[in-house]
């Protein structure tokens, strides 16, 4: 299932024993463009507290009823390593929050997380034993962790120039993979908003705010518009895809 970041931003968090917190942002890292962590704000148990959370402990989310159930207790989540996320986040923070939740490193393996394409991939008996360089990795290399709070606003610079601005992201539920931006052409024209792959981008400008993509600007601006209240279907993608002249994610 295909969702929007504000879709699910401030849904709640609960733990196995019910202290509940707040989800504020999203953390991925823009080479996988996969969903790392979700920011909760546990104000409600420990005031003033932030702590990640991977998407490996989701165990079930509820959009009628805004809830994100997780693997957790309480007591791990307010024992974990203290983040400032105002600050970059380290790859030897992410080893510390990993090994506190005894989280296999998503980074070691050839796939999007691990030697996998998902969360799942990770979960329960598949886990690797104490043993695993899965767990047991020194790699302390750049882990390209960028805020989706961040992000939004950039503009957007198609092959023939400038042509609106990052509204939101939409991300797969069961890979946790930012599969589209959302971007806002309303400064171009008619305020249309429509989507773009993150398969498309061809580059980020951090200092220019910028994201660089690999479409002319006719072609977005003749693209199938999104609509924030219908849900993204399969026909909706294909239609999207083949607008472009691009291969869906699906046939790989």
């Amino acid at each position: 299932m295909l969702v929007s970041e504000n879709e699910v931003y401030k849904y709640t968090i609960d733990t196995k024993d019910g202290e509940k917190g707040i989800l504020k942002e999203l953390y991925f890292d823009d080479e996988h463009w996969a969903v790392r962590y979700l920011v909760v704000d546990t104000h409600k148990w420990l005031p003033g507290r932030k702590v990640l959370i991977s998407p490996i402990s989701i165990e079930h989310t509820d959009h009628e009823h805004e809830l994100i159930s997780v693997s957790l207790t309480s007591d791990e989540v307010s024992d974990s390593p203290d983040i400032d996320t105002d600050q970059p986040i380290s790859r030897k923070h992410e080893m510390d929050v990993n090994r506190h939740f005894s989280w296999p490193y998503y980074w070691v393996g050839t796939g999007a997380w691990g030697n996998g394409m998902s969360p799942k991939s990770f979960m329960a008996d598949d886990w690797p034993d104490s043993d695993s360089s899965l767990h047991n990795s020194t790699e302390e290399k750049e882990n390209h962790l960028r805020s989706t709070k961040e992000i939004a606003g950039y503009h957007i610079q198609a092959t023939d120039g400038e042509i609106g601005h990052v509204k939101d992201f939409i991300f797969d539920e069961e890979t946790w993979q930012l599969r589209y931006l959302i971007v806002d052409t309303k400064n171009w024209f008619s305020g249309k908003e429509v989507l773009l792959s993150t398969k498309w981008i061809k580059e980020i400008n951090w200092q220019d705010r910028t994201v660089i993509v690999s479409v002319n600007k006719e072609e977005i601006r003749q693209a199938p518009e999104y609509r924030i209240n219908e849900p993204i279907s399969r026909r909706f993608e294909e239609d999207l895809h083949t607008h472009y002249g691009k291969t869906g994610y699906w046939k790989f």
